[in-house]
């Protein structure tokens, strides 16, 4: 546990929403593009209920077998390794799977009887039933429809859980969010927020992520420490925003004339 208070700027009834889930075992689902505060929120949650967070950053490479356990071999003999939903499930831990759409579909299999009334875990490889501690948690972020090709989750797995989506917050909340996340001055924070609300509307540039606060805080961290304002803004906002040269140089040209 980190004894320094993540901070999280409340937007809605979050907050009240997810202690209610929690109260009620009942999982929770963010869902939202990239960098809108899913990942902070939650590190916030456990801070405020006072329990334990294990985050998996799921990919498609990610499986069942990555989060139940494994056999290993060590020295000259074969035990089990609990992996970490299973830990979890025993030790009464808050378990937060990001972007699990990204995951194998073993992993939702695996899941299912975890989401409902059972909240248990059946671990073939060793025949064991575990009945869920009382204080575990299963959280599950992803990101619908965002990006080309990107994997939906089925309405089946979706309906396991309370969910809410996440957006980027006010220009208001980011300008607040930037000053006290990196202590940069509010008028330059206004600016950059400006740009993110221009690139966000820019529809036409086909760009399959948008400026995320996220990418805000480091192009505030760097003017802070002392970068240019439009170096910064190019490094942090633009060049992790596309490869098309043209669509990059639109960028900085309309960036430069913002800042």
């Amino acid at each position: 546990m980190s004894n320094h208070t993540p901070y999280y700027h409340q937007v809605g009834k979050e907050v009240e929403v997810f202690e209610q889930s929690y109260i009620n075992k009942i999982p929770f689902l963010l869902k939202g593009p990239t960098g809108t505060g899913k990942s902070r929120f939650i590190e916030f949650m456990a801070y405020k209920l006072n329990k334990k967070l294990i985050t998996i950053s799921c990919h498609e490479e990610t499986s069942s077998t990555d989060l139940i356990g494994r056999y290993i071999i060590k020295g000259a003999e074969t035990i089990w390794l609990d992996g970490p939903l299973t830990t979890a499930v025993k030790e009464g831990t808050i378990i937060y799977l990001d972007e699990i759409a990204e995951a194998r579909p073993d992993v939702i299999v695996a899941i299912h009887s975890l989401t409902d009334h059972r909240r248990e875990l059946f671990i073939d490889k060793i025949g064991e039933l575990v009945k869920a501690h009382n204080d575990f948690m299963l959280v599950a972020s992803f990101n619908p429809g965002y990006q080309r090709g990107f994997k939906e989750l089925k309405p089946s797995t979706r309906q396991r859980f309370v969910a809410m989506t996440f957006d980027y917050p006010t220009e208001k909340i980011e300008t607040e969010i930037l000053v006290n996340e990196t202590e940069i001055e509010a008028s330059i924070a206004k600016k950059l927020v400006n740009i993110a609300t221009k690139i966000r509307n820019l529809t036409e540039l086909g760009l399959s992520e948008t400026v995320s606060t996220r990418l805000l805080v480091d192009a505030a961290k760097l003017i802070h420490s002392g970068l240019t304002k439009r170096l910064a803004v190019h490094v942090a906002i633009v060049e992790p925003l596309t490869d098309d040269i043209e669509v990059a140089n639109a960028l900085k040209d309309l960036c430069n004339l913002m800042i």
